[in-house]
């Protein structure tokens, strides 16, 4: 055979090899890709299955409500509370022993907890009837008070045992004299009778609950020691 013979017959062997050796390639490269897609497609079902829970505090009524028998003839406005950013937003809050804190993802209040405890205190106020009017601060409406104050705490700790902690201190400004004249501060653990979300916000609810009825309790005994007129 000669030198031409020889290179011409090395070639066509070479050739012959790359089919092969392309559809090994591709046999093997295959199931790779389908593996990839199908994990894909997985996770994002996943992701998507998962839809988040909100939940609010209870609000009391104010249809139909009568107006006490000596009502004070004070027009009382309430303004929004003030809180770190964490009370600001929707997500519920958690913490340990320690200073570490955090939020649950797909577990969310309606409305940030300054807004609704806001809200529930407005509605108890009008609903006693003790109060010639209540406004938000935020309306026109001009008032002879202003109450304000801080949330502190508003959360699920985890420790021993689990507890619902709600911190706030409230002030009430005359607004004809620029001075405090009533302060009222309000720190308590209510324990939470399960180990879920649920659980933590019912605690956290009657926690509000008596917190507030505790401060129509502060404002009433106020106004009888200081008349209004």
């Amino acid at each position: 055979m000669t030198r031409e013979e020889d290179a011409v017959e090395g070639l066509r062997a070479r050739e012959g090899k790359r089919p092969r050796d392309s559809g090994s390639f591709e046999k093997t490269a295959w199931p790779v890709w389908i593996a990839i897609i199908l994990l894909a497609v997985a996770l994002t079902g996943c992701g998507a299955a998962r839809p988040s829970k909100y939940y609010q505090l209870t609000v009391p009524g104010t249809e139909g409500v009568a107006q006490g028998a000596d009502p004070v003839p004070a027009t009382l406005l309430l303004a929004p509370l003030l809180a770190s950013h964490l009370y600001r937003e929707d997500r519920i809050v958690y913490s340990g022993s320690g200073e570490q804190m955090g939020t649950y993802e797909f577990q969310r209040w309606a409305e940030p907890p300054t807004e609704m405890i806001q809200e529930v205190l407005l509605r108890e106020l009008r609903a006693s009837g003790r109060y010639k009017a209540v406004y938000a601060g935020r309306s026109n409406a001009t008032g002879d008070f202003m109450i304000r104050g801080r949330l502190y705490d508003f959360k699920e700790v985890s420790g021993s045992t689990m507890i619902a902690k709600v911190t706030f201190e409230l002030e009430m400004r005359d607004l004809k004299s620029g001075s405090t004249v009533w302060n009222h501060y309000y720190s308590h653990d209510e324990p939470v009778t399960g180990k879920d979300v649920p659980a933590v916000v019912a605690a956290l609810d009657r926690n509000v609950q008596m917190a507030l009825k505790e401060v129509l309790a502060s404002l009433d005994q106020h106004f009888a020691e200081h008349p209004f007129k």
